[in-house]
């Protein structure tokens, strides 16, 4: 793999001991850019890596910026039907349970008064379509929204009625919408660009990082045991957080520069590398496993 320092401008290439992650870890993988092609292929070679790493003992969370409804599938498609999962950029923490009504139960939901930033973003682009995520179901929505971006149930809703009640997770889209980041943190919520268009906005000190925090300490995993692999700006910071941050090989130089280690691109199935990184090798001259 190749490794580079948190902050550091180059890299330097780096073995990680393929025994040196046989500790049962908290393992937070990304879903879109990580796990999943932006056709929504996932390699079979991803796939064996992730129930390999399950059979190991590991437990697999999927943090991801995707909206319940949008992640639920692809645990589904992946077979995580138990375990943890983090979405909306860390708004909502679950437990997978194939025996709940929905395939899940909330765990932790951080909600916020999205008012404030909605109205300091009308100001600064009037014409910023705004939606408002409803865990499960889909979003109530200003405008038009392309399905595949938002995932779920559509509702047109007047952007008075999305401002009225707390929200886990805002989106803003309209043209240049970036330009505008700093402008709405100052808002005091989590703004986090995904692309010049799109911003999504969580409540104050909330991101993928702390939902994971909060599902390490309830399953006692210790802090040096936790991995976490992602290819965007919503993982920066859960790779810091993490002992183990492992950016993809096509992240932004931002991305990879929070990281401890950059594995290959998604095409170079690099979150199969990190999977097979914490399994134990075979001791085939003393017919054990180390």
């Amino acid at each position: 793999m190749l490794e580079v320092s948190r902050g550091g401008a180059g890299f330097r290439m780096s073995s990680t001991p393929t025994n040196a992650w046989t500790t049962p870890s908290l393992v937070a993988l990304d879903i879109d850019g990580t796990l999943m092609h932006p056709n929504g292929h996932i390699s079979r070679e991803v796939r064996q890596a992730i129930d390999l790493a399950r059979a190991a003992g590991h437990h697999l969370v999927l943090a991801t910026g995707r909206s319940l409804a949008g992640l639920m599938p692809v645990a589904a498609r992946l077979g995580l039907t138990d375990g943890y999962a983090v979405a909306s950029n860390g708004a909502l923490a679950i437990r997978l349970d194939p025996d709940a009504p929905d395939g899940h139960r909330y765990l932790r939901a951080r909600l916020f008064d999205p008012d404030p930033v909605i109205r300091r973003a009308k100001q600064l682009a009037p014409e910023v379509c705004v939606a408002v995520e409803e865990p499960g179901w889909g979003w109530r929505v200003s405008g038009l929204f392309d399905p595949d971006a938002l995932h779920g149930e559509h509702e047109s809703t007047s952007v008075a009625d999305l401002s009225a009640a707390h929200a886990v997770r805002v989106v803003l889209s309209g043209s240049g919408i970036r330009r505008h980041l700093d402008a709405l943190r100052t808002t005091g919520m989590t703004v986090t660009p995904a692309g010049p268009d799109w911003l999504d906005v969580t409540g104050v000190g909330v991101s993928k990082a702390t939902a994971l925090e909060f599902l390490r300490t309830k399953l006692g995993v210790p802090e040096e045991a936790t991995v976490a692999v992602g290819d965007g700006a919503d993982d920066v910071e859960a790779l810091i957080w993490a002992a183990r941050g492992v950016a993809m090989g096509h992240a932004s130089a931002t991305v990879r520069s929070a990281a401890d280690e950059v594995t290959g691109t998604i095409t170079e199935n690099g979150a199969a590398t990190v999977l097979a990184s914490l399994l134990p090798t075979p001791d085939h001259s003393a017919g054990r496993t180390l």
